[in-house]
């Protein structure tokens, strides 16, 4: 029987959102030694360098903050309480963050930033915060402020973890004094931003899109008739039109679409069409991300792939989230 996911409504709870919280699958095996820096791009040999020591330091037991150290706001960690990858797509930024956890002592956290976001409305700031303070080292891939509430509410829990001597790590295509550019402009929100940013080393990592390299941009679409029929043949392969599935996504919180995945081993969308309404197009962002972090197979017919959103969309505010879902999505259709 064909998996329709727009008929499947997943209940996660606060326990799994934790649990969950580890590298994904795709970078199950990543570490320091199998990441290979583009001898013509020296910022990845440097990045992997600083990461390598930091590694060293958290591999060692976690010292305990003297009152005077917790008084003044430090901790004995060295330098910096975090360090923040900046890159474009595909440079190995996430290859590096799950390197880092994989050497990390525990206990420890990996998450994106929206799975952080929906943590903390799961559970709470005051129970995140209790929960999350005796972890070593927490992880956070594609940090990218969407709003002002996430920005307080992010801003106020990583300044309580570190100040508990938590040590954090993350990646975004955008540095962190630029976050949320071009889309506000409130005086509280750049506050915030710079006292997030003030936690932060910042390692720039330049390089082309390896997914990219020497590939077109999109492969040519399948009919809606090749979707269905393979998505029936293959087995644990989920089929929905597109239309079915987006409108089924506005039902559920983003915190569920790694759920709504379960048990699927590729996933086919017939049909797919242009979007210009941002709503709709930032729940397939999410929709995109899991289905990258567990390797699932793209089956899509409409239209191509990079056509998903609109040309006023990839000039706006989240054109950086949409290029690097189209990157995800076109990697995950040559898989297929």
């Amino acid at each position: 029987m064909v998996i329709r996911l727009s008929e499947r409504w997943p209940e996660v709870s606060s326990d799994r959102l934790l649990s969950e919280c580890v590298p994904p699958p795709r970078f199950a095996d990543a570490r320091f030694a199998t990441y290979r820096p583009n001898p013509e791009e020296p910022s990845q040999a440097e990045a992997l360098a600083v990461l390598i020591e930091r590694a060293k330091h958290l591999a060692q037991p976690r010292q305990t903050p003297s009152l005077w150290s917790r008084l003044r706001g430090r901790t004995p960690e060295a330098g910096k309480p975090g360090v923040y990858l900046d890159g474009g797509f595909g440079v190995g930024k996430t290859h590096l963050l799950a390197s880092l956890w994989h050497e990390a002592a525990g206990p420890k956290m990996y998450c994106t930033f929206v799975e952080l976001t929906n943590l903390v409305g799961a559970l709470g700031l005051r129970a995140a915060v209790e929960a999350l303070s005796s972890y070593r080292l927490i992880c956070i891939d594609e940090f990218e402020l969407d709003d002002p509430g996430d920005t307080m509410l992010i801003t106020r829990l990583l300044g309580q973890l570190v100040a508990a001597g938590v040590q954090l790590a993350a990646t975004s295509n955008t540095l962190p004094d630029k976050l949320g550019e071009g889309r506000f402009q409130a005086i509280d929100f750049l506050r915030e931003i710079q006292a997030l940013a003030a936690n932060f080393d910042v390692r720039r990592i330049d390089g082309p899109d390896y997914r990219h390299r020497g590939l077109p941009e999109a492969p040519e679409p399948w009919t809606d008739e090749r979707v269905e029929r393979t998505a029936a043949e293959r087995p644990a392969t989920s089929c929905d039109h597109f239309v079915d599935l987006h409108h089924h996504l506005a039902q559920l919180h983003p915190s569920k679409y790694g759920a709504l995945l379960d048990g699927v081993q590729a996933v086919a969308i017939s049909d797919i069409r242009p979007l210009d309404d941002e709503n709709v197009a930032l729940r397939m962002v999410v929709l995109a991300d899991r289905m990258y972090d567990r390797d699932l197979p793209l089956l899509a017919s409409g239209v191509p792939l990079d056509q998903l959103f609109s040309a006023a969309m990839l000039k706006g505010g989240y054109r950086k989230k949409y290029l690097r879902a189209l990157s995800r999505l076109i990697a995950l259709s040559r898989t297929s």
